[in-house]
């Protein structure tokens, strides 16, 4: 049982690592999309079908992986969710159909959805041990990791081609796997995790309300993220004329600037408490998205990305900690499935408005939805940061 401070910081490190290899991996795919795209010869409609896979696999797998962490413990199920997640990147350049890469982005979903739970909680066990707010630095390895592995992808754009890209990625992912595996496998959580992560069945009206709060938030926050995996390069290419590496800038510096939102997080959950930071959050977003989805100019829509990923941040990280702090894997399940299912909902959402109107009337969508995250926020002000 990890309980001194070097055990502490060895499990803050190794559960660092998967959120980041977590975040190199997906960007890794997502700065692929607009080759996959061609390759399979897809409309706008459906591809956001096929993207669908990637929601709908992980939203399915969510609540049983929640089950999985009461009973074979976050640490175990963190380490094989990791495996299969690498190995999956590799599957989509293997892919010549619509149909057949909805299938194969359904297990890559599947185990996107499955790790993120599990190491959620495992990062909410060992917040509440060391009884500080530290939640966004781990997701600000996840935005890290998406910035490099974004970065990467649009270095190669136009040398690799996206088959030996992500089979190399799967290497990496692997070789991480291993590495920090070990340190999860040898460590069981934190002895000082809350009652409620032994009995979660055992939760009030009340708490189950702030669970589905939060859960709200994560909507809100993962449509957006979504959105700007998914969508953002296609929009600089197709909207603005940018080239398929400049393109992939705009998931980089959306990955970069929540990378240093949530860098300062911990100072600013201490400074302002969870409910202002939402809302502050949730404001900055959405008028950061209105600038990215109407700027006339490559380098404004850049500037409105950047601003984008500042506002939503944060956002995240707190409805997932609160929700597993109040009800432990559980807690985090509900609030991954509801923000997992603003994934769901984003990617046909903005093809079919992109179809019907234009991808930057469809952007928007995002800035309404951080526009209903401020209004939570500030609806749940006093009932909602503890």
């Amino acid at each position: 049982m990890p309980g001194t401070s070097t055990d502490l910081t060895r499990l803050r490190v190794a559960i660092t690592a998967f959120f980041a290899v977590d975040g190199f991996l997906f960007a890794g795919w997502v700065v692929r999309i607009p080759a996959i795209k061609e390759q399979t010869g897809a409309s706008a409609s459906a591809l956001g079908l096929a993207l669908l896979g990637v929601s709908a696999g992980a939203v399915l797998t969510m609540t049983m992986t929640g089950r999985l962490c009461r009973r074979y413990g976050s640490h175990q199920v963190t380490v094989a969710c990791a495996v299969l997640l690498s190995l999956s990147v590799a599957l989509p350049p293997h892919t010549h159909s619509v149909l057949a890469l909805g299938a194969v982005l359904l297990i890559f979903g599947a185990a996107y959805g499955g790790i993120n739970v599990a190491f959620n909680s495992a990062a909410v066990d060992l917040v509440t041990a060391l009884r500080r707010p530290i939640m966004p630095s781990f997701h600000a390895a996840f935005s890290l990791g998406g910035m490099v592995g974004a970065g990467l992808g649009g270095l190669v754009a136009g040398a690799l081609s996206p088959t030996r890209h992500l089979a190399g990625l799967a290497v990496i992912g692997l070789l991480v796997t291993a590495v920090a595996g070990r340190t999860l496998l040898r460590h069981n959580p934190p002895t000082t995790a809350p009652t409620t992560h032994q009995t979660p069945h055992r939760l009030t009206g009340r708490t189950r309300g702030l669970v589905i709060v939060f859960g709200m938030i994560a909507l809100c926050t993962a449509y957006g993220e979504g959105a700007m995996a998914d969508w953002g390069a296609l929009h600089l290419e197709e909207d603005l004329g940018a080239s398929s590496g400049t393109a992939a800038l705009g998931y980089s510096c959306f990955a970069l600037a929540m990378t240093i939102g949530r860098l300062s997080g911990t100072a600013l959950l201490e400074r302002l408490g969870h409910g202002r930071t939402v809302i502050a959050g949730g404001a900055t977003a959405s008028a950061g998205m209105l600038l990215g989805s109407f700027a006339p100019s490559l380098w404004a829509a850049l500037l409105g990305f950047a601003v984008t990923g500042l506002g939503l941040a944060n956002l995240f990280p707190v409805a997932v900690e609160r929700a597993g702090t109040l009800a432990g894997p559980s807690g985090v399940a509900t609030a991954s499935t509801f923000g997992y299912g603003g994934m769901l909902l984003g990617p046909p959402a903005i093809g079919f408005m992109a179809d019907w109107f234009s991808l930057s009337v469809a952007l928007t969508s995002v800035a309404v939805l951080a526009a209903i995250a401020t209004l939570i926020g500030v609806a749940t002000r006093r009932t909602a940061t503890r």
